[in-house]
């Protein structure tokens, strides 16, 4: 695999819509290129017929859809060397690149660990690439587990913490910082924080995720609550004020700054915070601080020897925000910021990496991921 018209077409299902993207390998700089991307919006009304449904049941059409958009800008299926999906609700796993086998479909047909469009991902891949007879792709799932032992300790042996998270934009963007330094991944101690609808602080060495917050801990972002007193939690949901559902989605999805300022929106915020409001410059204020602490966090996970500190996700586009959160955590490590998250291009690279003979594809086999007492947290991954 190492002609540059060689392609790869990456798909990212989300709640409301399918991220795509067409991808060529550029041998003389080594890198993926995107040829071309586009983000397909689904409609309230398209997505009432699947309600109550599985995520999986929206294969079909969501297949339709991404057919439509590629016979418009014309590439036809037969033209890609390999497809590549977002990873799913999977078991916890080692990160790497993955071929799609039925045992990984299976288990995401059964959606043991919760249901979200993500799992999508491998079964669109895996549809496209049996038609044409090529092999499909997962890389670096939400579920990735490096975590060293200690790590998993909760302080009650009724709950084991387990890894969830933005992996996949987080690794990618560390591979991207040790290209950048000229060095290897495996040899810098790196403080990784994804600035997203959710907020992941992690903390990276010897070329592993070793620990980071889940989407119930660390900080509170647009619309998650974060840490929360636990006392006070279990009085809130001993109150009869609020059912299980209601609870979940107070927590992942009306949390957070939306919980304060009724906006998810960080634009909003800022205008507002400059326009004198003080509940908004208060709110924003604090929502820095926890990301601060959690870095601090972080750095005493990798003993406060941190070669740098890197941001990315949405939020990393603020300079407003980057500017106040490098005052706090600059002593820690220089600050590197890479804003946005294009994990369509993430998918893309795993796959060239596996194409290229740069990398084995990792096997999927339930039985060897799953390790005894451990729970994946199935909420806030949009």
């Amino acid at each position: 695999m190492t002609e540059v018209s060689s392609r790869v077409l990456a798909i990212n299902p989300g709640s409301t819509s399918t991220k795509v993207g067409v991808f060529r390998r550029n041998v003389a700089h080594g890198s993926a290129e995107c040829d071309w991307t586009q983000t397909i919006r689904h409609s309230d009304a398209e997505l009432e017929h699947f309600r109550g449904w599985s995520a999986l049941s929206q294969a079909d059409f969501r297949a339709g859809v991404i057919r439509n958009a590629l016979q418009q800008v014309g590439y036809p299926l037969d033209g890609f060397a390999a497809f590549a999906g977002r990873g799913g609700l999977l078991p916890p796993m080692e990160c790497g690149t993955y071929e799609v086998n039925d045992e990984m479909v299976e288990e995401l047909r059964a959606a043991r660990r919760g249901e979200h469009a993500s799992n999508l991902g491998a079964v669109l891949a895996v549809t496209f690439a049996r038609e044409i007879g090529v092999r499909a792709y997962i890389v670096d799932p939400v579920t990735v587990d490096e975590w060293q032992p200690c790590a998993r300790f909760s302080g009650l042996p009724q709950i084991t913490r387990s890894p969830i998270g933005h992996a996949l934009n987080i690794k990618a963007v560390a591979r991207r910082f040790a290209r950048d330094q000229q060095r290897s991944y495996a040899a810098l101690r790196l403080i990784v924080i994804h600035l997203g609808s959710g907020i992941t602080v992690s903390a990276h060495c010897g070329g592993r995720m070793i620990d980071q917050n889940t989407p119930e801990e660390g900080p509170f972002g647009p619309d998650r609550s974060g840490w929360l007193p636990v006392r006070e939690l279990i009085k809130l949901c001993f109150s009869g004020r609020y059912n299980e559902k209601q609870l979940d989605r107070l927590v992942f999805g009306e949390g957070g700054l939306y919980a304060y300022l009724e906006t998810r929106d960080l634009q909003e915020i800022e205008h507002r915070a400059d326009a004198g409001d003080a509940d908004a410059t208060a709110v924003y204020d604090a929502m820095i601080y926890k990301i601060a602490k959690e870095a601090g966090a972080m750095g005493a996970v990798l003993e406060g020897r941190v070669d740098a500190v890197v941001l990315t996700g949405g939020m990393a586009h603020s300079e407003r925000l980057v500017s106040r959160l490098r005052g706090y955590v600059e002593w820690i490590a220089p600050v590197t910021v890479y804003p946005g998250e294009d994990e369509l291009l993430a998918l893309a690279e795993g796959v060239f990496r596996v194409l290229d003979g740069e990398e084995e594809p990792k096997v999927f086999h339930p039985g060897h991921a799953e390790r005894k007492g451990r729970e994946v947290l199935v909420l806030g991954l949009e």
